[in-house]
């Protein structure tokens, strides 16, 4: 019996392997990112060859002053023999974290894709951890998670930011099954991605939530990882971001919990058409009741 049972894992094993993605697009949106696109190049795909998996790389660099040497970097890497490459979108064209993440997926030729930072606090070497609940087949969407086992900050964060961040996270969580609905680590599929075409907002930074949300995301698996210190550059977070995360939300549950507001305000409605028929005939009804 227990031979009989090893066998089974072993051949359900071999079916998942076989069925399992080994390509894989990886996408990181930058904004002045310069220092940092090299390591973070290199260290990517010795992770990924490392795991046997074959990986393309997307940059989505918005304008700024460090475009151009952004632009000579990528062009070295290739050249170098790594598959990769940079789309230097021009202001006309559009700005921000999430369309730019978007156009990326839309650029890629693998039908799975991974989103992660460019600044390098989401390690290149957890590419493939957090990537293979989806390869798998396992999730349609996987995060790596700061709350998830084996995840964490490999930084001391002051107390006000630590507020700030586990507020923005309760926030999320009625509308996203994750314990870290903010992180920009995250890896999805295409066809989850057609789900929601045509309603993904793309103004914002979380584009994850917002994939998440708006693509009916059921199976969500989130995978530890340890998030570390800006390597190099600047922070783009400011206080308008904190507002585009506020509309954001109120516009995820709107559209996740539409229908239970909808039903709410008519059984409220109902409530104040009987109250205001009932008044009147009041005294009525009190007499029949004797």
């Amino acid at each position: 019996n227990n031979n009989n049972n090893n066998n089974n894992r072993n051949s359900n094993r071999l079916q998942a392997a076989k069925k399992s993605e080994t390509h894989l697009s990886v996408v990181v949106p930058t904004y002045n990112e310069t220092e940092n696109i090299r390591p973070l190049t290199e260290r990517l795909f010795k992770t990924m060859k490392d795991a046997g998996l074959t990986a393309e790389l997307i940059f989505v660099d918005d304008e700024s002053p460090g475009s151009e040497e952004s632009e000579r970097i990528v062009k070295e890497l290739a050249q170098a023999g790594h598959p990769v490459r940079i789309h230097c979108r021009k202001k006309t064209e559009g700005r921000g974290l999430s369309s730019a993440v978007l156009l990326g997926f839309e650029q890629a030729k693998y039908k799975v894709l991974l989103c992660m930072d460019a600044d390098l606090q989401h390690e290149p070497e957890a590419a493939p951890a957090v990537a293979a609940p989806v390869m798998e087949g396992r999730a349609d969407f996987s995060v790596g998670s700061r709350h998830a086992a084996g995840g964490g900050l490999g930084f001391s964060w002051s107390i006000v930011r630590q507020v700030i961040s586990h507020g923005a996270t309760m926030l999320a969580w009625p509308v996203a099954k994750s314990t870290d609905p903010m992180s920009g680590f995250f890896c999805t599929t295409r066809e989850i991605l057609d789900r929601g075409r045509g309603t993904i907002n793309p103004i914002g930074f979380k584009i994850g939530l917002e994939i998440m949300v708006r693509c009916r995301c059921q199976r969500v698996q989130d995978v530890g990882i340890m998030f570390q210190e800006r390597a190099a550059g600047e922070s783009k977070l400011s206080a308008k971001h904190y507002k585009f995360y506020v509309q954001q939300l109120a516009a995820l549950y709107w559209d996740k919990y539409m229908d239970y507001i909808f039903l709410v305000v008519l059984l409220v409605f109902g409530a104040l058409i009987l109250f205001t028929t009932w008044m009147p005939h009041q005294d009525t009804f009190n007499t029949m009741l004797r």
